[in-house]
């Protein structure tokens, strides 16, 4: 059974994950759409290198083209649905605290609306 990804929509209805891949250039659109197929495929035991625990319920999406580095943040929302929140191009060692806080927002957000 397979697993579920949906993008995060913002309050003003726009998907920031959707718009960061499409401003990648092919082969990293190409890349980053294998490695959510193997997320879903195997969902939480995808793990290392694909996958990686940030903090509080934040996981990174690792995906690697030539010299470049990209990390899409998501949840697990239930029991078998991913939200992708955040997508960057990762330029230093760790992941950003902004970025971090970018996705914790969203997640928050997110979270708050569907209680609504």
């Amino acid at each position: 059974m397979l697993w579920n990804i949906e993008f995060y929509e913002s309050p003003n209805g726009k998907y920031p994950v959707a718009e960061f891949i499409d401003s990648l250039e092919i082969k990293p659109q190409a890349r980053i759409a294998q490695t959510l197929d193997l997320l879903e495929e195997f969902g939480i035991e995808l793990g290392m290198p694909y996958t990686k625990y940030l903090e509080k319920q934040l996981w990174e999406l690792r995906i690697r083209v030539e010299r470049n580095r990209y990390r899409i943040i998501y949840f697990l929302h239930t029991e078998k649905t991913f939200i992708l929140l955040h997508g960057f191009t990762k330029k230093t060692s760790a992941v950003s605290r902004a970025d971090i806080e970018t996705a914790k927002n969203r997640r928050d957000d997110y979270l708050s609306r569907r209680r609504a």
